[in-house]
């Protein structure tokens, strides 16, 4: 396998990309291609064209196989990674019968109450509340009136799997984690299903991420330039591949992906039990534990900034030094991670002395809530040893990073090449060409950047810390 390369397919919301990388990790072929956007209406609905996934996904791999030339035969193994929760039904070929229920579909209410009612005990285990959100009160939404062709429940891997190998394929553990597997006893909640009046037979078989699914066909290899024989091997939720690109493979080591929202991830020995259902566990490709949970707040926080203006903030930020003023950025309602409250709105306690002040701020609210988040899962049994890994938009700005050092009073390491179709790749070369995971990652992830803590700026953001997680109590929302 020396000269072997591996493919990471990634279909998100609004498009497909594809990375092709040798097993240094050097990345040596890429294309995108866009998606519909979802409908979205009232109601909670939100669907995509589900057919529009494997013909985005087969052209980004037939460019990238066309640049790679000669080099396309050496694509030893891919995985698909894709957004958690989202399914579809499909015929007896393959194809889809409906729209495919996003990811951030709601209208499930009712299915959700009756598996989270039936299904108590499991969900106990499993530390997996169901909810309308969840893919479980999905899969029950389209089954209650599915179309007379329709044959089986696929998620968006299993989809483009089958369209590869030309024969159905196992779901990898991550996506059916919210669809109503319990991956503590390795089995789909029957009894659930049975109440919903769902037929276990139209659910897919289920498979560890990186256990090899099948091959390339015939078919599959003449419309893609991919070798016939390629393995397809199984990947992981967005969310998940994204976690492993930055390396956050091993026990203790966490990442923050800071985006739109906050979510933090890692890997834990045991796994994590938390009451309050913020937090929840992926199983990890090698056995043990991915534990973690998505807030609200996030890069949102700064969404009424103008993009042009955000650098000039930092830097001023950074000059002035510590806030006075505490600032929860939250934008609407709601919180679910590292604390539940629906009730959590926005506050700001002070007076911001002028714009830079009060971007400060904001960018210490957010820093904040992600030291609760590494507290909050220490408390629960899985501490994050040595420095933070972070990737997303707010991993972009040094003066940010610097600021979440000081609050963590420990180093925050940058990733910024790390990605969804990057941590898929890492999954099929686990499966493929290196010898587990962790091996993949130690060859193929980037180096990352390491910031420092600024040491004058620790007391005072301890302080400011303590005063802002005193304001969380007093509300009761922790």
């Amino acid at each position: 396998m020396s000269g072997a390369l591996v493919a990471g397919v990634d279909i998100a919301t609004a498009n497909a990309r594809v990375q092709v990388h040798d097993v240094s990790g050097a990345l040596v072929a890429a294309a995108s291609r866009s998606l519909p956007e979802p409908v979205r209406a009232g109601g909670g609905r939100s669907e995509q064209d589900a057919s529009s996934w494997w013909p985005a996904a087969r052209d980004c791999l037939a460019e990238c196989t066309r640049a790679l030339g000669p080099r396309s035969s050496e694509i030893a193994a891919l995985a698909v990674s894709a957004t958690s929760g989202t399914v579809v039904l499909v015929d007896r070929s393959g194809d889809p019968v409906t729209p495919a229920l996003m990811y951030d579909d709601r209208r499930a209410g009712e299915q959700a109450r009756t598996a989270a009612e039936v299904g108590g005990r499991r969900w106990a285990a499993t530390g997996i509340t169901p909810t309308a959100g969840s893919g479980l009160a999905r899969i029950a939404w389209l089954c209650a009136d599915p179309p007379a062709r329709a044959a089986a429940v696929c998620h968006t891997p299993d989809l483009i799997g089958r369209k590869l190998t030309g024969h159905p394929v196992a779901v990898d553990t991550s996506h059916a984690l919210k669809s109503g597997y319990d991956v503590v006893a390795g089995e789909w909640a029957g009894e659930v299903f049975d109440a919903l009046g769902v037929p276990e037979a139209v659910l897919p078989e289920v498979a560890r991420p990186a256990a090899q699914l099948g091959t390339v066909g015939r078919e599959a290899a003449a419309e893609t330039g991919l070798p016939a024989g390629c393995s397809v091997v199984a990947g992981m939720t967005d969310g998940c591949a994204g976690q492993l690109a930055t390396g956050a493979v091993d026990v203790g080591q966490f990442v923050t992906v800071l985006g739109t929202t906050l979510v933090l991830k890692g890997v834990s020995r045991q796994l994590v039990h938390d009451p309050s259902g913020a937090v929840y566990s992926h199983l990890h490709p090698e056995g043990v534990w991915l534990p973690g949970g998505a807030a609200n707040i996030g890069g949102s926080a700064l969404s009424e900034v103008d993009g042009d203006e955000i650098a000039a903030l930092d830097a001023a930020a950074a000059e002035r030094g510590p806030s006075a003023v505490l600032n929860y950025p939250l934008r609407g309602t709601g919180e679910r991670f590292p604390f539940l409250a629906d009730e959590a709105t926005a506050f700001v306690v002070g007076q911001p002395r002028d714009r830079a002040d009060e971007h400060r701020s904001r960018l210490e609210g957010v820093a904040f809530c992600e030291r609760l988040a590494v507290e909050r899962l220490a408390e629960l049994g899985a501490p994050a040893e040595g420095p933070l890994r972070t990737a997303g938009g707010g991993a972009l700005s040094p003066s940010w990073c610097r600021i979440r050092a000081s609050v963590l009073n420990r180093p925050v390491l940058r990733v910024r090449e790390a990605g969804t179709a990057l941590g898929a790749a890492l999954l099929a070369a686990a499966g493929s060409a290196h010898a587990g995971i962790s091996a993949a990652a130690e060859e193929m992830v980037p180096a990352g950047e390491l910031v420092e803590p600024d040491e004058r700026e620790v007391a005072p953001l301890e302080e400011s810390y303590r005063r802002f997680t005193g304001e969380l109590r007093h509300r009761g929302w922790i």
